[in-house]
C-alpha cells in the first residue's frame, strides 16, 4: 500500500535525514575531544566528561521533553526543537570557556531527543499497513547518521578546525527545521488533557497498563547492553599486538553497522506483514551467533567484521520490531511510549559499556565475548518465554483524553 498523501518517499526521506542529523549531533564530539581539550586546557582524562554531560542531557530530554508530543502539536514541537538544537550547536561553536562549553553540550544532548519525537510522529502519520516500513526507513536514517558522524566530523576538523563542525551542523539543522516547517504534515490534535506533571507521572502507569512495553523495553536493555559490550572495549585489543591498528582503522569496523540500516528496513516491512515475533526471534539468534566469530577474531579480522555485521543486523531487526509493536498499543500515548522504551535502551547501553571494560580488565577478550554471548542468550530466552503475552492494548485511561 502506498503512503498516504503527504507521506510519500520525499517526506519519509526528510524525516530520516532529520533523525540522522539530530542523532549525529551527539556523536560529532568523539573524534574531536583531543582538539577541544587542547584549546580549553582540559586534561585528556577529564575531557570525556563532554560525552557524559551530552548523554545526561539526552536522558533528561527523553523523560521531560519527548512526552510533550502527546500534549501539544507534534509538528510545532519538532520545528521548535530543531531550531533550538541549531542554537545549541551554534553555542558549542562559539563557546569561549569550559563552563559555557559543557552547558552547550548538555543542551545539544537535551535537544537531540527530537529524533524520538520525529519517529513517533512518522508512526502517527503512516497508515497502519505501512507503519513498520516507515519506522524502519526512519530508523535507517538514525543508523546512517551515527555511522557518518565520526567521518564527517573528523574530515571537517582536519580541514577547518573543530568549531567548523558545529557551525556546519548548526546551519544544516536550521535548513532541516525550515524544510520540516514547510513540508511536515500536522498530525491529529493530541487528545491528552493531562497537566504536564501528570503527563510525566503517567510514564509509570504506561508500564503498568501495557505489558508489551515492559517486555520490549526489557528486551531493548538486554540487546543494547550486549552491543555495548562489543563496541566499548574493542579498541583495546585491536590497538595492541598482533593487530597494532590505529584508532581510525578500528573505527572502520563500525561501518559493519551499515547492515543495521538494511536490518531496520527489512524488519519494518516484515512487521507490516504480521511477522514481528518471527523477525524478533531471527534477530536475537543472529546476535547470539555473532559472538562465535567475534571470539575468533585473533585468527583473522574477517571473523570480527562478519560478527559485527551479524550483531548489527540482528540488533536493528529487534529494535524496529519492538517499536512497531509498542506503537500499536496506545495511539494516544506514542510519545510517552517511545520515551519509556528509549530510557531502557539508554540504561542498557550505559550498563553494558561499564561492565565490558571491567570484564576486559579481568578476563580479556574471551571474557568480553562470554559476557556478550550471555546477554544475547538471556535476551533470546526472555523473548521466548514472553512471546505469547498479549500486547495489552488498552483504551486511554479515564481523564487522559478529551471526551
Amino acid at each position: 500500500m502506498s503512503a498516504r498523501p503527504g507521506l510519500g518517499r520525499p517526506l519519509v526521506a526528510l524525516l530520516a535525514a532529520a533523525c540522522g542529523l539530530s542523532v549525529a549531533c551527539i556523536t560529532f564530539a568523539e573524534p574531536l575531544l583531543d582538539d577541544i581539550a587542547d584549546e580549553f586546557g582540559i586534561s585528556h582524562a577529564a575531557v570525556g566528561t563532554i560525552t557524559t554531560v551530552t548523554q545526561a542531557g539526552y536522558g533528561l530530554g527523553l523523560i521531560f521533553l519527548v512526552p510533550l508530543g502527546d500534549l501539544v502539536d507534534r509538528r510545532g514541537l519538532v520545528v521548535v526543537h530543531t531550531l533550538l538544537a541549531a542554537a545549541a550547536l551554534l553555542a558549542v561553536a562559539q563557546a569561549w570557556s569550559a563552563p559555557v562549553l559543557f552547558a552547550a553540550f548538555t543542551a545539544v544532548g537535551l535537544l537531540a531527543v527530537v529524533t524520538q519525537i520525529l519517529v513517533a510522529h512518522a508512526a502517527l502519520l503512516a497508515g497502519q499497513s505501512e507503519r513498520g516500513r516507515v519506522i524502519g526507513l526512519v530508523t535507517s536514517g538514525v543508523i546512517t547518521g551515527i555511522l557518518l558522524a565520526r567521518v564527517v566530523a573528523g574530515t571537517l576538523a582536519d580541514l577547518l578546525g573543530w568549531r567548523a563542525v558545529y557551525l556546519v551542523a548548526a546551519g544544516a539543522m536550521f535548513v532541516v527545521a525550515m524544510l520540516l516547517l514547510a513540508l511536515l504534515l500536522p498530525g491529529p490534535r493530541p487528545a491528552v488533557v493531562l497537566t504536564y506533571p501528570q503527563l510525566i507521572r503517567s510514564l509509570v502507569s504506561l508500564f503498568v497498563d501495557v505489558p508489551v512495553l515492559r517486555i520490549r523495553a526489557t528486551l531493548a536493555s538486554l540487546i543494547f547492553a550486549a552491543t555495548a559490550v562489543l563496541w566499548t572495549p574493542l579498541v583495546l585489543p585491536l590497538t595492541k599486538g598482533p593487530f597494532l591498528l590505529t584508532r581510525m582503522q578500528v573505527g572502520l569496523f563500525g561501518l559493519a553497522g551499515a547492515a543495521g540500516a538494511i536490518g531496520a528496513a527489512v524488519a519494518g516491512r516484515l512487521a507490516d506483514r504480521g511477522h514481528i515475533q518471527r523477525t524478533t526471534g531471527v534477530g536475537l539468534l543472529l546476535m547470539l551467533a555473532a559472538w562465535l566469530p567475534i571470539l575468533l577474531m585473533h585468527r583473522t579480522l574477517a571473523f570480527l567484521a562478519f560478527g559485527a555485521l551479524l550483531i548489527s543486523f540482528g540488533l536493528q531487526a529487534v529494535h524496529v520490531s519492538n517499536q512497531s509493536l509498542i506503537y500499536a498499543t496506545r495511539p494516544d500515548a506514542r510519545s510517552r511510549l517511545v520515551a519509556g522504551y528509549m530510557v531502557f535502551y539508554s540504561i542498557g547501553s550505559a550498563l553494558g559499556a561499564v561492565a565490558s571494560t571491567l570484564v576486559y580488565a579481568r578476563a580479556g577478550w574471551p571474557g568480553v565475548c562470554c559476557a556478550g554471548g550471555a546477554l544475547s542468550a538471556v535476551a533470546a530466552v526472555f523473548w521466548w518465554l514472553t512471546r505469547h503475552v498479549a500486547p495489552g492494548a488498552v483504551p486511554p485511561r479515564s481523564g487522559d483524553t478529551a471526551p
